[in-house]
């Protein structure tokens, strides 16, 4: 078995300069990893496309895709919010990451690859319908989700995320969307600070305190989100992979190690088989310690080939 890895060189072009956390390196440190590892002769590599308008504004209002393109600098870096930077590659490196996911659904939906690992920056769950932020333009995920509900003909779609940071672009595009559960784990409080929960929505929310390790988190996750997950019997199941709540990453304060992100992808990929027929995409989110990045990343990669 193998994994589709599908990436591109522009998103190696998206720099907001020293100091910021979504640096370059972060696909670098990756791919030292897939060459330490021996991983690189277990993957097999894909271009990434650049997602088309039709397939953002699926999940983006067309004013604020517009609003995207027109805020593309040709020169320096132009701020949209305090985190969030777009320089003359960033719109480039953005169309291509959500084109990368939409790619995978076309592999692993057309039975060309039995899951995808998409290593792409800038990251996207944090982008809602009509904002940016959190490092984020397009929220990659839900592209590629959406394109598997209008070309697929999906009745049931997971999104699974253990980013340290709550999702809460993915959640708002699909609050409201019953062929979407969307179970998300997060340092809680801590930013994006949006927890509430809403009722009746197809929602699990995970929120973890500071200091929280593997035993706690490994617990919660199996109480809140398997049997959630079973009973919701996903027909493709997506992953936004985020790997900053790592004991190592300095941007939060949970403890998890790379053991964690192998086990949890294991109890993912089980459900998968069990319901999906083992189709699963996994997109790279936050993760910011380049050395636990890239070792987690390898354990992730290491569960997804069982």
């Amino acid at each position: 078995m193998t994994i589709a890895y599908i990436t591109h060189s522009a998103c190696r072009l998206h720099d907001l300069g020293e100091g910021h956390p979504d640096a370059p390196a972060r696909l670098g440190a990756i791919e030292d990893q897939l060459l330490a590892s021996g991983l690189e002769f277990a993957i097999r590599r894909h271009d990434a496309p650049t997602a088309t308008l039709e397939q953002l504004c699926r999940v983006h209002d067309p004013q604020y895709v517009e609003h995207i393109f027109t805020q593309s600098p040709d020169t320096g870096l132009h701020w949209l919010d305090p985190d969030t930077a777009m320089n003359a590659h960033t719109l480039e490196a953005a169309l291509h990451a959500a084109g990368a996911v939409v790619h995978a659904v076309d592999l692993v939906l057309g039975g060309e690859e039995a899951c995808a690992f998409c290593a792409v920056r800038p990251p996207g769950h944090h982008a809602g319908r009509a904002a940016a932020m959190g490092f984020c333009f397009f929220n990659n995920v839900a592209v590629g989700a959406a394109h598997a509900l209008a070309g697929y003909g999906l009745r049931r779609i997971a999104i699974v995320d253990f980013d340290v940071h709550h999702g809460n672009g993915t959640e708002d595009i699909f609050r409201d969307d019953a062929r979407v559960l969307f179970c998300s784990s997060f340092q809680h409080p801590f930013y994006p600070h949006s927890v509430t929960a809403v009722p009746g929505t197809h929602q699990v929310k995970t929120p973890l305190d500071a200091g929280t390790g593997s035993q706690t988190f490994r617990k919660r996750i199996t109480a809140e989100w398997l049997a959630a997950l079973d009973a919701f019997r996903p027909e493709l199941m997506l992953i936004s992979a985020g790997f900053d709540a790592h004991w190592q990453d300095a941007v939060a304060d949970l403890n998890l190690t790379e053991q964690d992100y192998g086990w949890i992808t294991r109890e993912l990929r089980t459900l998968a088989k069990r319901h999906a027929r083992g189709r699963i995409i996994s997109v790279l989110e936050g993760g910011y310690s380049l050395p636990a990045l890239s070792r987690s990343v390898g354990a992730h990669l290491n569960a997804l080939l069982d």
